[in-house]
């Protein structure tokens, strides 16, 4: 008989280290899902954040009477079509806020304007993002 004093609990600790070793592995595949959950989330309010902005545009484009000064600055508020939108802004975008400015560079009746839409959210514990359009208006 021989004693095998010396190797008594090996398989023990060889399971204890293959256990660390998968468990480190669950905890970096976990980071890895955050990580892209919270990009994906990012990708999507860039998206929505572009298709809100060429909605406006879109809108205002078709109402380009008289109307377009009533998209800029504080109008906006008072102006219904403008006014949904930017509800929409704030529900659609964490946080989320719109300024539209419109710069008349050419008055008269074949004026021309200047449209800029900017429009900035804030996921939770993250800086706030921008997203700024341009474009010139002018009735046909």
């Amino acid at each position: 008989m021989h004693s095998s004093g010396g190797q008594r609990g090996i398989a023990l600790i060889e399971a204890l280290v293959g256990i660390a070793i998968f468990s480190f592995g669950v905890l970096g595949l976990i980071g890895l899902q955050a990580s892209m959950t919270k990009s994906q989330s990012a990708a999507k309010y860039r998206a929505d954040a572009g298709n809100l902005a060429g909605e406006l545009m879109g809108v205002m484009w078709g109402d380009v009477g008289g109307n377009l000064v009533n998209y800029g600055g504080d109008s906006c508020k008072a102006y219904p079509r403008c006014a949904e939108w930017a509800s929409k802004v704030a529900r659609t975008l964490p946080l989320g806020t719109s300024r539209v400015a419109v710069n008349i560079v050419q008055p008269g009746p074949s004026w021309i304007a200047d449209v800029t839409v900017e429009l900035r959210w804030s996921q939770p514990g993250e800086s706030a993002n921008v997203y700024r359009t341009q474009t010139r208006v002018q009735p046909q």
